[in-house]
């Protein structure tokens, strides 16, 4: 999958905002070229929720382990939730992993190497082995926030 298809693909999720940093418009310049998407109907972005997904295109401080130094590499970050990441992994966030993935290998969904105590899975350079993955991870993740986002505005209501 190129980032155009991944991208394309959250962007036809219903009260999707991506935000794709750039020159100009504030964001510091390490995040230039990434992509965030929010669950965010009203079009607008959440300064109090993070992402339920992401791609970076280059490696950041304390983040080099995927090696996206290489020509071409990007990982797409998803937050899809304790049981996909127990699935994905075979343990549950914070514990142990029984092996430990190559969190630079390619098409393969890993925790990710940096917030994976937190849930969040990764794939470096994703294709043929993890298209349907990345779909129906990104799914989840998108219904979790707004599950989310649905509790939060009921809770001031």
């Amino acid at each position: 999958m190129t980032i155009e298809e991944i991208i394309g693909f959250v962007d036809g999720l219903d009260g999707v905002l991506t935000f794709r940093p750039a020159p100009g418009d504030g964001s510091p310049e390490i995040s230039w070229g990434d992509a965030f998407f929010y669950y965010a109907p009203d079009g607008v972005m959440p300064t109090t929720t993070q992402p339920f997904a992401t791609i970076v295109t280059k490696d950041y401080p304390g983040d080099e382990a995927s090696r996206l130094d290489r020509p071409d590499a990007f990982r797409v970050n998803i937050s899809a939730g304790r049981e996909a990441f127990i699935r994905w992994t075979g343990h549950a966030p914070r514990e142990p992993a029984p092996t430990e993935a190559d969190p630079g290998a390619s098409d393969t969904v890993i925790a990710h190497p940096v917030y994976g105590d937190l849930g969040w899975l990764a794939v470096v350079n994703p294709g043929s082995r993890t298209e349907s993955a990345i779909r129906e991870l990104l799914r989840t993740a998108h219904r979790l926030a707004r599950a989310r986002c649905e509790r939060r505005a009921e809770s001031k209501a």
